[in-house]
């Protein structure tokens, strides 16, 4: 499995970035034409599709995090909801990408910005760690 699994590095490279695209989440009994669909995902009740529309803003984890990975996910959802922020993660291969309320989606992107500034102050550097210890 490719991608990184310490929680500091991935905190520490967290980067998050946001789509300026609105999205919508929808429900539909087919799937549509893949065209600007950002995800399907399919479930008993029938499939839920992710693209541009009204209510919710992609932020973009730049980290290259493994779908291993512990801890991602509960720290930012946890530095979201303290502020009241609600979030909708959806995990690729490479990134992460949370799905929060468009009106909400600078100040959720200002506390994972404080979040990654945080960690990268604890969080040595990995390069610079490995020349310590070599």
């Amino acid at each position: 499995m490719s991608g990184e699994t310490d929680l500091g590095r991935l905190l520490a490279g967290l980067e998050p970035r946001l789509d300026p695209v609105e999205y919508g989440f929808e429900t539909a009994a087919e799937p549509p034409p893949v065209g600007k669909v950002f995800a399907l995902i399919r479930e008993e009740e029938g499939l839920t599709v992710i693209r541009p529309g009204i209510g919710w803003a992609r932020i973009t984890l730049g980290v290259n995090s493994s779908l291993e990975a512990v801890g991602l996910t509960a720290r930012v959802a946890a530095a979201l909801a303290e502020r009241g922020i609600a979030a909708n993660l959806v995990a690729g291969y490479h990134h992460d990408h949370l799905f929060v309320p468009w009106e909400d989606r600078q100040e959720a992107l200002a506390v994972l910005r404080r979040l990654h500034s945080a960690s990268r102050a604890v969080s040595p550097d990995p390069a610079s760690s490995a020349q310590r210890r070599g």
